[in-house]
């Protein structure tokens, strides 16, 4: 069975190129240009950006907020904020 190629990433096959990471956080402290240090319920603390969604949509993150984050499996140091919770 051959595996599934997306002809716009040069080839690379398409199981390997959406591996991402989805975690929720509690973001911990604001830090400027929009990023922040987020806590992981496994307590490593990380640092989070705001995606260009929600900067277009100019939704605020504050200290205290919950949100869900994708990293990937290369850098686990760093992840995008792409949804603030509730």
């Amino acid at each position: 069975m051959e595996e599934q190629v997306d002809q716009a990433a040069n080839g690379v096959p398409k199981s390997e190129k959406d591996k991402i990471i989805k975690l929720e956080g509690r973001v911990t402290e604001a830090l400027p240009n929009a990023f922040f240090k987020v806590l992981l319920p496994d307590n490593r603390e990380i640092m989070g950006f705001l995606s260009g969604k929600m900067k277009l949509n100019r939704i605020k993150i504050l200290p205290g907020d919950k949100v869900t984050l994708e990293m990937s499996p290369y850098d686990e140091s760093k992840g995008r904020i792409v949804y603030r919770l509730k």
